[in-house]
């Protein structure tokens, strides 16, 4: 994988550069919540839980993972909440990927595909998956057939998400845009 930097913390971006799984999570974690925060998210998992097994983390006691999420600081602004969603996701991934989160994309054979695939983990809604599908695409080279279709606005040159984030200027950049958009849309 490519080395991203989203998160503006070495450490955070080195684990979400190497893990795919880190990097569902951090696209998971991307809501309600500064970005950067949201992937840095998972080298605090690692911190508390000691790796990011997938299946591990699913057969994880759900009130001690919640409270390892929960505990200050937060792997989220709704720890416990998304504690569960991590481990749903980490369900997933063992079910029907092999526990190799990285099939969700290296298998995809057409944007349409990947979309599809994304849609069908916990937390990954249409917004979600444009934005991811866009991280992909223009971080990772991670292109089938149509990506920029499934990205719509995000596939495009810019500073529109966290796909266009690679330093701490793009990252100002990018909220920028979000709040011009967020007053147009008022």
């Amino acid at each position: 994988m490519a080395d991203l930097h989203l998160t503006m913390d070495p450490v955070a971006d080195e684990l979400i550069s190497r893990d795919p799984f880190a990097l569902l999570i951090g696209g998971l974690l991307d809501q309600q919540f500064p970005m950067e925060r949201a992937f840095a998210g998972p080298v605090k998992i690692v911190e508390r839980f000691g790796n990011l097994d997938p299946a591990q983390i699913a057969a994880a006691d759900p009130e001690a993972f919640a409270e390892l999420c929960a505990t200050p600081p937060a792997v989220h602004r709704y720890g416990r909440s998304m504690a569960g969603r991590i481990q749903q996701l980490a369900q997933v991934i063992v079910d029907e990927y092999d526990g190799d989160a990285a099939q969700v994309w290296t298998e995809a054979e057409s944007g349409r595909d990947l979309a599809r695939r994304l849609e069908g983990l916990p937390g990954y809604g249409k917004a979600k998956v444009k934005m991811f599908v866009a991280l992909l695409g223009k971080q990772l080279g991670v292109q089938p057939p149509g990506w920029e279709k499934i990205a719509g606005d995000y596939s495009q040159d810019g500073y529109r998400s966290i796909a266009d984030v690679v330093d701490q200027e793009s990252l100002l950049k990018v909220r920028e845009y979000k709040k011009m958009k967020k007053a147009q849309s008022k």
